[in-house]
């Protein structure tokens, strides 16, 4: 029997994923979560085989999930489920190592299909999301987009420079940096446009 999770923060399709799929012989629903942060507990207190998670989740988005996931080794395998692709987000996904990254309006059958063969060791990707996906490379370095995720945060360049114990001037240079590569006038453009791109 395949244990799985399910998360998704629309209850009704959340419900209607667990409903069907709980039909097939061979796979057991064992949790379902709401939220990112949700999802995380459950697999690490539950060690299902598969965690169907959505991308767009309050708390922690499904990639943020399976890149913790991945840096504690977890066995559980996952496959990400979206609407739509939207650039920077198949990279993000492959770099996080899922095992599947398919789009929300297949059949059930065909996600039955995917569980199963991503149980046998396959990696399954929706052609659609893969050609979907255009691939552009983020201008940003690692610096760069831990100091733009803080102000996504909301946190002053005053309180980033008490967190990354760098001058308040050297914060402020970096701001200005980020919004010339990204070719924005201020900071929630800025955010905007990363997010968009999956780059932070």
């Amino acid at each position: 029997m395949i244990r799985i999770i399910i998360a998704e923060d629309q209850r009704m399709l959340r419900g209607a994923l667990g409903s069907l799929l709980e039909l097939e012989d061979d796979i057991d629903v064992v949790a379902e979560a709401a939220n990112g942060d949700e999802a995380l507990q459950l697999i690490l207190d539950q060690k299902p085989d598969v965690c169907l998670m959505d991308i767009e989740m309050p708390i922690k988005s499904g990639l943020e999930v399976a890149e913790v996931l991945k840096a504690r080794n977890s066995q559980c395998k996952i496959i990400i489920l979206t609407t739509f692709a939207r650039p920077g987000y198949f990279e993000r996904a492959l770099k996080a190592e899922v095992d599947g990254y398919m789009l929300k309006d297949g059949s059930v059958d065909e996600l039955a299909d995917t569980i199963r063969n991503v149980m046998k060791g396959k990696k399954q990707f929706s052609p659609e999301l893969i050609f979907g996906s255009v691939r552009t490379e983020n201008p940003l370095t690692t610096r760069e987009r831990e100091i733009l995720k803080l102000v996504a945060e909301g946190k002053t360049a005053k309180e980033i420079s008490s967190l990354l114990y760098l001058s308040s001037g050297t914060v402020r240079n970096y701001i200005s940096e980020i919004l010339n590569k990204l070719e924005c006038k201020n900071r929630i453009e800025a955010i905007s446009i990363a997010e968009e791109k999956g780059w932070i």
